[in-house]
């Protein structure tokens, strides 16, 4: 069955208050879909139309669990948290594998 990733790039951070209450919020939600985060921030080099702002990428152990996580009531508490303190592009992908 193949893996199931959540892959989010911050076009801006506005509030980083907002974004750490998110993120402690996030990281509880995630955990009990299995979700492991393979990057969080970090050195990013931007080529063609990328932004080299701050990247995050979860793992889970299929696409389906990735999007049961995202659709969670104790995600969409975090998305409350997060409200307008970041802009970003979230989406969640299939693995090959």
């Amino acid at each position: 069955m193949p893996k199931g990733y959540w892959v989010s790039v911050y076009r801006t951070i506005s509030d980083p208050a907002k974004l750490a209450a998110y993120n402690k919020l996030a990281r509880l939600a995630v955990q009990p879909w299995g979700g492991r985060t393979l990057v969080r921030g970090g050195r990013v080099v931007a080529y063609d139309a990328g932004i080299a702002e701050r990247t995050v990428l979860v793992e889970f152990d299929s696409f389906e669990r990735a999007v049961a996580a995202r659709e969670s009531a104790a995600y969409q508490e975090a998305l409350v948290a997060l409200s307008d303190g970041v802009e970003r592009d979230f989406r969640i992908v299939e693995g090959i594998d």
